[in-house]
Order: C-alpha cells, then sequence, then structure tokens
C-alpha cells in the first residue's frame, strides 16, 4: 500500500521531477501537474516503474479556474491529497535591470509563481481540512518550494526575488491558519540547482562557486531537494511547522 499521494506542481522536469521521483522512490504515489502534456509521461512511467502509481494532471496554475477541476481530478483517482508541494515556478523570459523591467514580465512571473500557489493552496488545504475531519490516517503536509532568492536581492532578474518573497510569506501565512489541524506547512529554499532555468547562466554560477560563494563547492541537483522533500513528508520534523528549510551548499551562512 503506498504511504500517501503527492501533488507536485512544475513535476514534468528540474526540481519538480527530482522530487516526484525521489517521492516515489520512498513509496509514494504521484500527482504530478505541468501546463502541457510534455514531459509528463516520462515521468508517470518513471514513477511506475519504481513500483507507485502517477496521475498527469494539465493545468494553468496562473488561470485561477483550473485550480478547483486539478484538485478533483486528483481526489476523484488517489481519494485524497496527503502532501502538496508548490514548485512549479518560472524566471523572467528576459533578465532585464530593475529601472527597466515591463509590467509584461512582473505579472508573468508573480502570477504564475506567487498568485498562483496562493490560490491553488487554498482549495487543497480545505480539501485537507476535509480530511483531518474525516479522520484521515496520514496527516496532510504542505510544502513551498521558494528560492534561496526569497532574500537575496537580484536587481537584474527583481521581479523573481519579489515572486519568491511573496511565496515564502504565503506559507507563514497557511503555517498559521493551518496549525488547528495539526497540518504543517514547510518552506524549502534552493539554491543554485542544475535545471533547465538555470542553465543560460552555467559560466557565471560556476565562477561564483569556484570563488568560494558556498561552503560546498558544488551545484546542487533535483535530488537534493527531493530528498528533503521526503524527509518532511517521512514526518522526520513534525515540530517545525512553519519552518525555512534552506538546500543550497551553506550559501546563507555568513562569515568574514
Amino acid at each position: 500500500m503506498p504511504k500517501a499521494t503527492a501533488l507536485i506542481t512544475g513535476a514534468s522536469r528540474g526540481i519538480g521531477r527530482g522530487i516526484a521521483l525521489e517521492l516515489a522512490a520512498h513509496g509514494y504515489d504521484i500527482a504530478a501537474t505541468a501546463t502541457t502534456e510534455k514531459g509528463l509521461e516520462d515521468v508517470k512511467a518513471r514513477v511506475e516503474e519504481l513500483g507507485q502509481r502517477c496521475l498527469p494532471v494539465v493545468g494553468n496554475l496562473a488561470n485561477h479556474d483550473d485550480h478547483a477541476r486539478m484538485v478533483r481530478e486528483v481526489v476523484d483517482h488517489f481519494g485524497s491529497i496527503d502532501i502538496l508541494v508548490n514548485n512549479a515556478g518560472v524566471a523572467p523570459e528576459v533578465r532585464l535591470d530593475i529601472l527597466e523591467t515591463n509590467t509584461e514580465s512582473y505579472d508573468r512571473v508573480m502570477n504564475i509563481n506567487a498568485r498562483g500557489p496562493f490560490f491553488l493552496t487554498q482549495a487543497v488545504a480545505n480539501q485537507m481540512v476535509k480530511q483531518v475531519q474525516a479522520g484521515a490516517a496520514y496527516t496532510p503536509i504542505i510544502i513551498f518550494v521558494t528560492s534561496i532568492s526569497a532574500n537575496t536581492a537580484s536587481p537584474n532578474r527583481a521581479e523573481y526575488t519579489v515572486s519568491k518573497a511573496a511565496l515564502s510569506m504565503t506559507a507563514q501565512n497557511y503555517a498559521v491558519r493551518l496549525a488547528e489541524y495539526g497540518i504543517n506547512v514547510y518552506e524549502i529554499r534552493p539554491g543554485i540547482i542544475a535545471t533547465d532555468m538555470t542553465s543560460g547562466v552555467t559560466s557565471k554560477y560556476d565562477k561564483l562557486i569556484e570563488e568560494g560563494l558556498l561552503l560546498q563547492k558544488r551545484w546542487g541537483h533535483p535530488e537534493d531537494i527531493g530528498k528533503a522533500v521526503t524527509g518532511l513528508a517521512e514526518g522526520y520534523l513534525p515540530y517545525s511547522t512553519g519552518s525555512i528549510i534552506e538546500v543550497g551548499g551553506g550559501f546563507s551562512v555568513q562569515r568574514l
């Protein structure tokens, strides 16, 4: 029997894919969402190779009307949503100086990275409350995947950093609101992770890592985030709701 069902947004590639495969390897069923089918069938095949069920769910996180349908599809298929991983996110299509950033880029990034997870979580949280009140065997949890950019300024992609800061506060608000139901909420902050999103700035980060930006001199990988999510799903931090967990190779450690 599966341990629980995890709904993971942005699961067709990168960090989301890594989370899905790591959870599946530890006995969790997966509802994998993305805006298109591209990549979802591969994730489904990999999850099933690991002995777990996988439901691909196509939906636009930025479209509020898609949220209820996505939740309904997952609950109809699996019977519950036990873990929500708000992972989907985008970077600006073009990195612009904050003095030149336009409203189109700002609105696109904020709608996907901040507004979308805010309201999808609202829909899922209401479903989770029903499960708790019905005596669910697995106490649900919610995880927000933000970024070290939530508290690190980057004026050449300011809208991205603002969206991640907003998502961090969204996690805090849900942690407060859902505590009475025993639903823990966590924030994971990835650092420099090797994904499609960072492929265009590889040389920049290679140089920074080599020069000592991180205590651990390597790029992070999607499975590093997957392991952190799995630890939370397994209940290893039961007394830590609202916590921020950085997975960034020691990026935030201040030193002289």
